[in-house]
């Protein structure tokens, strides 16, 4: 099977969302819709982030427009995971704040010999679907981390960091309180 194409080709160009999906079969753009490889948006104490336990709330935001594929979320949002598991126990509250609605498509060319013979080259150049991400503007939410003691948001700040060089994006975090 082919490996997916490098983030670049996707991330920062400029885009139209391209989401249509019908059930009148004429105006269905979208022939098939890929599943979204995040299995999971809320993670964590949720009771207790409900009800309000947790005044500390790091929210980590895009400096950029960009847009991010669903793999790429949930690789960061499994690290995450595995971190604040391994850190603070189950004093905790993870969420992911962006859903990938974006379809991304792929115009698959052939190589080897003859295969100018057997392609249509960018006559016909559509594409199938490959894989979903989220379309994120400046100032937008990802992620949202709830913390209950000082202790904990230096862990969560450190983990932040950690995370910085696996968005597609320059992220920032800036400190919320809890208001639930």
């Amino acid at each position: 099977m082919a490996g997916l194409r490098k983030a670049s080709a996707y991330s920062k160009k400029k885009i139209t969302p391209y989401t249509r999906a019908s059930k009148v079969r004429s105006k269905s753009y979208v022939k098939t819709v890929p599943n979204s490889q995040i299995v999971k948006f809320k993670m964590g104490d949720l009771k207790g982030f409900d009800s309000g336990k947790y005044k500390t709330v790091l929210n980590v935001i895009s400096k950029e427009n960009v847009q991010i594929r669903d793999n790429s979320i949930e690789a960061v949002r499994q690290f995450m995971n595995r971190f604040l598991q391994q850190a603070l126990g189950k004093e905790w509250y993870l969420e992911i704040k962006v859903y990938p609605h974006h379809i991304l498509r792929e115009n698959k060319m052939l190589t080897g010999a003859g295969a100018d013979r057997m392609q249509t080259g960018m006559a016909r150049s559509f594409g199938k679907t490959i894989g979903r991400s989220a379309i994120l503007k400046v100032g937008k939410v990802i992620f949202l981390v709830g913390v209950k003691t000082p202790k904990a948001e230096v862990a969560a700040r450190k983990l932040i960091c950690s995370v910085k060089s696996r968005m597609p994006c320059g992220v920032r975090v800036e400190v919320a309180g809890n208001k639930s």
